[in-house]
């Protein structure tokens, strides 16, 4: 072997990483592009939150438990970051195959466009063809800086004994970075863009007339937290409100367009515009609502006033026939959950199509422009968001979206409670523990404090009704030492909390949440 071809040796390797970089970064630009276009296009879709709902659509049983434990109501982000870092490193093994070939390289860009397409038209609110242009200017952009990229490396791979030169160098990584940084330019601002567009349009509060069936203002001591720093307010503001659901896009909605369709096992198939559903007599009421994924002393609850209207005078417009056993909600996407008609049906409860959600027109993220509120319920079987359809089946003849991913058919939310204050260290002398208490629809009787295993009552905020959750707060003269403190509620019904820890799955985390404090 000649000197010249030792070097030659050693010096092609400096090829791989440059070549693989080039198909990362011109990978970056093609899912960047497509952000952008998706925000500028009507009818375009992000191909990354595409690719991303079917990923969820194909998760197996107890991949929820495990992604909402690990990332909480930041699973979404989490699940996209993830499929542009696959995307970006598949742009890595396209770049080196390119190195040799470039059609062949630029194939891999196809095919991954061809993916992205293909997921994107499971987005009800996607124009096929608009995606289409969308996905084939961005891939096509995408295979031309690849190609730009690797011009530069060109003269080296055709000679392999001759080093790149400074000035190649120089250039190569100079349309690198630019075209880094316009990749993540275009999508933080094809983001935005989708982002702004998800809001509730001009008008949509003028549209909602005003209830007539009107909820009390909150009494005296309905609210501790304004004397208990730390706790959790009795009403949860909307920006502060858990999210959990399925959609990594919002689905963006008009009332002029929307339709809710009541059909199955009814008397008549029934579809009621914007305009008749609000026209139907609206009422507010206090409702806690929970995940059945929130662990035990977990944030995924939330208290909030709801306006709309009763959903059995909906249901009494289509006409519920005797042989339908499950309410089946349905959103604009596709995603279903299924109830008892029983639960639905029961006189000692209200559940309701809600419009509003503190005193505002519901939120994209919570549901626009209508959602199911249905108390005592999990939100899996239960808080249909964007609601599209009402479907009257048996129980036997329907299972909702999550049930054949091992969770239980039916889903009351179990009695619970969780300690929001202290934190893990505190100061000697009077220190208040607080936390809150939820039990709908059978309300909060009793709850008690432990600390280092003595047991003591604490005091209770007024419940607004047994849908919703309390507060409650125990005083403690802390002295120096490390502290175990436990809670424990009591039902409406009599009936204490399980104490026995157990995980979300099936039908929702039971066990007193237990903390340690040093006070020093």
């Amino acid at each position: 072997m000649t000197t010249q071809t030792v070097r030659a040796a050693r010096r092609t390797p400096r090829l791989v990483p440059r070549a693989a970089l080039a198909g990362a970064t011109a990978a970056a630009l093609a899912l960047g592009l497509s952000e952008l276009l998706a925000g500028l296009l009507p009818g375009a879709t992000s191909l990354v939150a595409a690719v991303g709902q079917v990923i969820i659509s194909l998760q197996p049983p107890g991949a929820k438990d495990v992604v909402v434990a690990l990332f909480g109501t930041n699973d979404k982000l989490a699940l996209e970051l993830f499929v542009a870092a696959v995307s970006i490193a598949l742009g890595g093994v396209f770049g080196l195959i390119a190195k040799r070939r470039l059609r062949f390289g630029a194939a891999g860009f196809i095919a991954f466009g061809l993916f992205g397409f293909l997921a994107a038209l499971g987005d009800p609110t996607g124009n096929p063809s608009i995606v289409a242009a969308q996905t084939a200017v961005s891939v096509g952009l995408g295979i031309q800086g690849l190609s730009w990229l690797l011009g530069v490396l060109a003269p080296q791979e055709a000679q392999p004994g001759r080093p790149l030169s400074d000035p190649a160098r120089r250039s190569f990584l100079l349309r690198t970075g630019a075209l880094g940084i316009g990749a993540v330019a275009a999508g933080v601002v094809g983001r935005s863009l989708l982002d702004r567009s998800r809001t509730v349009p001009a008008g949509a509060a003028a549209s909602i007339p005003p209830a007539s069936d009107l909820v009390a203002a909150l009494p005296a001591g309905t609210d501790l937290a304004s004397s208990t720093p730390g706790l959790t307010p009795i009403v949860v503001p909307n920006d502060e409100f858990y999210r959990i659901d399925t959609s990594l896009l919002v689905p963006s909605l008009d009332t002029a367009t929307w339709k809710l369709r009541i059909h199955g096992l009814v008397d008549r198939e029934t579809v009621l515009t914007w305009d008749e559903l609000v026209g139907l007599p609206m009422f507010e009421q206090y409702v806690t609502i929970a995940c059945v994924s929130n662990e035990v002393g977990g944030n995924l609850v939330g208290n909030a006033k709801w306006t709309g209207v009763r959903l059995r005078d909906v249901l009494e417009i289509a006409g519920v026939q005797p042989a339908a056993t499950q309410l089946v909600g349905r959103s604009v996407d596709g995603w279903t959950a299924g109830m008892p008609t029983a639960w639905v049906m029961d006189p000692a409860r209200e559940p309701m199509i809600a419009v509003k959600m503190n005193d505002e027109p519901l939120p994209p993220a919570h549901g626009f422009p209508a959602r199911l509120i249905i108390p005592g319920l999990y939100g899996y079987v239960s808080a249909t968001k964007w609601l599209a359809e009402l479907e009257l089946t048996t129980l036997e003849g329907f299972n909702g979206y999550w049930v054949p991913l091992g969770w239980s058919k039916e889903g009351p939310i179990l009695t619970q409670s969780r300690i929001d204050t202290p934190g893990g260290s505190v100061l000697a002398g009077r220190v208040p523990i607080a936390g809150l208490a939820w039990a709908p629809d059978r309300g909060v009787g009793k709850v008690e404090v432990s600390i280092d295993g003595t047991w003591s009552e604490a005091t209770l905020s007024s419940p607004i009704s047994d849908t919703t959750w309390v507060q409650w707060v125990v005083p403690w003269d802390a002295t120096p030492g490390s502290h175990a403190i436990q809670v424990r509620a009591t039902d409406g019904n009599g009936m204490v909390q399980d104490e026995l820890r157990s995980p979300p799955a099936p039908d929702g985390a039971r066990g007193w949440h237990t903390i340690q404090v040093l006070v020093s």
